[in-house]
């Protein structure tokens, strides 16, 4: 007997979430950000992956408040990344943005060919016209992803940008220029 893949649905009344939403009322009890303005108040933007390993924060010694952080498969400067670091150069008090890909990333570590195997397996189907932003040499990129942070014509002039590798094992950043 095969099984068929299910149709997720929208869960009711926090099923599926309830330990996230208990959580989340413990978190608003002692909620202290209310009426924050959003300027990110140490001046900090950081373009890291979405990888679980990683306290974007924590990492850096910084605190809710204290920087925009934004994220995705790789850590890269994708165009929404880019977007989101001129908005933050501008006009959410950015001056030094780093750009944090880590060690042993699923998208730096694999083949186009290997996630999309993966994905459509876990699927139960065809993921082959997917791609998935394959990084084959994770320093190129990174110096790949600051030229264009650096050069583009929106970043606001006298914004510091700086490229580190964060090692998932030890937690230290090793500056890439």
């Amino acid at each position: 007997m095969t099984e068929t893949p299910t149709t997720p649905t929208a869960p009711t009344e926090g099923g599926g979430f309830d330990d996230l939403l208990e959580a989340n009322r413990a978190f608003a009890a002692d909620f202290h950000l209310g009426g924050f303005d959003g300027i990110a108040r140490r001046g900090v933007a950081l373009v890291t992956c979405m990888d679980s390993r990683i306290d974007p924060l924590g990492m850096l010694g910084l605190s809710p408040g204290d920087a925009k952080i934004f994220r995705n498969p790789g850590g890269r400067v994708t165009d929404a990344a880019l977007e989101a670091l001129v908005l933050a150069t501008h006009l959410l008090g950015v001056d030094r943005v780093l750009v944090v890909p880590h060690t042993r990333c699923a998208v730096a570590s694999n083949s186009e060919a290997e996630l999309r195997e993966r994905v459509g397996q876990s699927a139960g189907a065809d993921a082959t016209w997917m791609s998935f932003g394959v990084i084959t040499d994770q320093r190129r990129a990174l110096r790949e992803d600051l030229a264009r942070v650096r050069s583009h014509p929106l970043t606001k002039e006298g914004t510091l940008v700086g490229g580190f590798l964060y090692d998932v094992d030890s937690g230290l950043l090793e500056p890439v220029d």
